[in-house]
């Protein structure tokens, strides 16, 4: 990237239908949505494509909706509720937002590196309507996880396969590339508002067709991490038996032929 590449993303708002939304949920990241920022604008403003970065703020209370306004960023939206809902409720909120013929959803913490958008892209444009990041494909690699963080995520990761029959083997990795078309159905018609969003998302795709692929990455735990391994294991098994008696229900499928015909 050319410091004027960043200068023009910069100081002129694209109009119009753009190549990528990049959606960013941030809960209290003030100390590193800064930083966060200028890695993803230092890879895409040397990626040719036209884009734009949502901040879907989750009611923070330490200014970070704030911050990231005052950088005064022409191609920076920020969503502010104002209450904590959730963050698959930001994710949804920053989807319905986009204007990207293709959306990443990445955690601020940038555990996955923003240069592992190519391998995901690559993937979506050969075909994939949704290309995820996974630290336990074949080839990835998983750096600074302590051994019970890393315990605890291979039994959810089995349990997981086995309770809701999705195939993908890391469906909460915080990186996710979609088309507009799969993300407007597949978020269009999500429920789940905490933690455990992404895993619907990857039912619905898997219940109604919708290609993915799995991509290894390389991840680097991030610190300050802010997910304490045993409430939210509690909370992902709760959102399990939610998603099976929902899907029982015929929730599902009502949502998804409103969606079709929105």
């Amino acid at each position: 990237m050319t410091y004027s590449d960043f200068q023009v993303w910069r100081d002129t708002k694209v109009t119009g239908k753009l190549d990528v939304s990049v959606v960013v949920p941030a809960y209290d990241e003030s100390d590193r949505i800064v930083p966060t920022i200028g890695a993803i604008s230092a890879h895409l403003c040397s990626s040719g494509l036209t884009w734009e970065l949502i901040v879907s703020d989750d009611g923070s209370g330490d200014g970070t909706a704030e911050l990231v306004r005052s950088l005064n960023l022409a191609n920076v939206t920020v969503l502010e509720p104002g209450i904590n809902r959730g963050k698959g409720a930001a994710v949804r909120d920053g989807v319905r937002a986009a204007r990207g013929r293709y959306v990443l959803f990445s955690d601020a913490d940038m555990s996955t590196p923003i240069e592992e958008f190519d391998r995901l892209l690559d993937a979506i444009r050969n075909g994939a309507g949704v290309a995820v990041a996974s630290r336990a494909a074949d080839g990835a690699e998983e750096r600074g996880r302590g051994r019970r963080r890393s315990l605890i995520s291979a039994a959810l990761r089995g349990g997981v396969r086995k309770a809701t029959g999705v195939r993908i083997k890391d469906t909460q990795c915080g990186f996710k590339l979609f088309t507009r078309e799969s993300a407007e159905a597949l978020f269009g018609s999500s429920r789940v508002d905490g933690f455990s969003f992404d895993l619907e998302i990857l039912w619905l795709a898997q219940r109604w067709d919708i290609a993915v692929n799995e991509i290894p990455v390389h991840w680097i735990e991030a610190p300050g991490s802010k997910v304490s391994p045993g409430r939210e294991s509690l909370r992902f098994l709760r959102d399990v038996a939610v998603l099976r008696y929902r899907a029982l229900r015929g929730h599902y499928a009502a949502a998804m032929i409103a969606t079709a015909a929105a």
